[in-house]
């Protein structure tokens, strides 16, 4: 499926912004995966930019996994890491982005023969040169995915740790719940949790409540995506409860079907409902949209840029003092001060 074409393009807000969900293997874009997968000595189903990019419509989650699978394989340096990170930050630095928590998936990448080293290197490396040439601050946040191999998952855990001094700032775990319950990780989440990185992960990205309720446990830091939470309005309230931040993707929820359309989307629900919500592009090459749309989308069914930042502020896995740098910024004000949830996925 295309991106939906309800919302138009918007200009650069006043408004700071801050995106806590997007997959950088999903910013690539059609012409550079092709230079990289050359470059690899890959091939790929297509031969064009405009080939690929035919790749890029879908009708269901499975089928957006499965091409999201076949292209992001194709990268495999620290070069090829450093370089998404660093164009996907100069491209949201420009649409007005002054923090971004970026997700990359080491494991697949590892078991397919990638060294840690290169990738976590690679992605690092990108983080402070964006830093550099752009102004905006890039964290990082590798994540599993549940059916991955559990020895897998700790090594991967074990590594981030070690690359926390980096810019690694949180361990994700997306992926169908029936692949693997979630307790089946749970050294490795520990051992995340131990090292000082909070438990993002994703559930309830569609109608499934469940979900969003095996993971609260864990004290997750926020919950990507998480609007199947809202078929359960006592799950509801204990995510606001709790002050736990949802990741809201609108577009990438459309693209995917877990909603037929924007006008249809839950964001007004959650909002309705106390929760605060952040808003990202989840992957944007792959979904035709950019932040400026997402935020564009999110202020048409009622959730402001300033609400956003809020939100997004209180939920960043950051350092303190980077929290304290973003919050004295011009333009969105002051967060609230009630606390967020815990970092530290220890299970109630």
């Amino acid at each position: 499926m295309t991106a939906p074409t309800a919302v138009p393009q918007g200009t650069r807000t006043e408004v700071p912004k801050l995106e806590l969900h997007v997959h950088l293997e999903g910013t690539v874009e059609p012409a550079t995966l092709l230079t990289l997968a050359r470059r690899n000595g890959l091939r790929l189903p297509a031969e064009t930019a405009d080939g690929l990019a035919e790749l890029y419509r879908f009708t269901t989650l499975r089928e957006f996994i499965d091409t999201w699978i076949l292209t992001t394989n194709c990268l495999r340096t620290a070069d090829d890491f450093r370089r998404i990170t660093v164009d996907y930050a100069g491209r949201a630095a420009a649409l007005g982005a002054a923090y971004i928590e970026a997700i990359f998936s080491p494991a697949e990448r590892a078991r397919r023969g990638v060294d840690w080293d290169e990738l976590f290197t690679g992605y690092c490396e990108g983080a402070a040169e964006a830093e550099d040439r752009f102004g905006v601050t890039v964290r990082l946040t590798p994540d599993l995915y549940r059916g991955v191999d559990v020895a897998l998952a700790e090594e991967c855990a074990r590594v981030a740790v070690r690359y926390a001094g980096r810019g690694v700032v949180g361990l994700g775990l997306g992926g169908a719940p029936s692949a693997m319950p979630l307790a089946a990780y749970d050294r490795a989440l520990r051992t995340a949790a131990d090292g000082g990185l909070a438990f993002l992960p994703h559930a309830g990205e569609a109608d499934d409540a469940e979900s969003v309720r095996e993971v609260l446990p864990y004290r997750p830091r926020r919950i990507r995506h998480g609007i199947g939470a809202r078929h359960q309005p006592d799950l509801l309230a204990e995510i606001v409860e709790r002050g736990i931040v949802l990741d809201v993707c609108p577009t990438s929820n459309v693209c995917t079907g877990a909603v037929p359309e924007l006008a249809a989307h839950p964001l007004p629900q959650l909002v309705a409902a106390g929760v605060r919500c952040t808003i990202g592009t989840d992957d944007p090459a792959m979904f035709g949209t950019d932040l400026q749309r997402e935020y564009d989308a999110a202020a048409a069914l009622g959730l402001s840029a300033t609400e956003a930042w809020r939100a997004g502020l209180a939920g960043a896995a950051c350092e303190e003092p980077v929290r304290a740098r973003l919050a004295a910024l011009p333009g969105p004000g002051r967060p609230e001060s009630r606390a967020p949830a815990p970092a530290t996925p220890v299970r109630d």
